[in-house]
């Protein structure tokens, strides 16, 4: 099934890139429907707007509660078509009003191997713990911070002169080969959650 995407964003946006050029490519039957970011001048609107999708600044201003925030943005997905939604950058914390709207289909990536380092600076919180390996994650978004049930991950090595920008670029490489891969289990419903664990078919 083509998968109708609503990508959520904060940033520049290159995992929504690597999504795009994996379905240009045939390698994803997905659609992406509506980039939605909490900041206006998120290179990933832009991005999109190029593309001729719908990029929308939803500003947390004006919904001091998030579940407010997070009702009016599921609105605004849902109006758009979206039937699963990817977390490419995001920073915020979304709450129930987006997970009740979207049960079981949203994604996230995350650049570390969780359940180490989740949260922000994960980079720096792999060199500063002293790991000889970091990676990324896929996975299922639940109430907790970053810690869905995983889908894949990649695996890379820490070398001892990293900083947070050269350990970051070798891990976002990754990050762009395994999200499209995790969403295309996701369209061909090849993706079971038994408890912690997302069984692959």
């Amino acid at each position: 099934m083509t998968l109708k995407l609503g990508v959520l964003a904060s940033g520049r946006g290159s995992n929504l890139q690597a999504v795009l050029d994996a379905i240009d490519a045939g390698r994803l039957d997905a659609q992406v429907v509506m980039v939605l970011s909490n900041r206006q001048d998120a290179p990933a609107l832009e991005r999109a707007a190029l593309r001729g999708i719908p990029a929308v600044h939803l500003p947390p201003s004006e919904y001091p509660q998030r579940l407010d925030y997070d009702r009016k943005a599921a609105e605004l997905l849902k109006s758009a078509g979206a039937d699963t939604l990817l977390l490419a950058g995001y920073m915020r914390l979304i709450t129930t009003a987006l997970l009740d709207a979207f049960p079981g289909r949203i994604i996230n990536i995350h650049p570390t191997l969780l359940p180490a380092f989740p949260g922000l600076h994960g980079h720096r919180q792999a060199i500063d713990y002293g790991v000889r390996f970091s990676g990324c994650t896929v996975h299922f978004v639940d109430e907790g911070l970053d810690s869905g049930p995983i889908i894949l991950q990649a695996v890379v090595p820490v070398h001892p002169d990293d900083n947070e920008d050269t350990l970051a670029a070798r891990i976002l490489k990754e990050e762009h080969r395994i999200l499209p891969e995790a969403l295309q289990l996701l369209a061909e419903g090849r993706l079971r959650i038994e408890g912690r664990r997302v069984i692959i078919e």
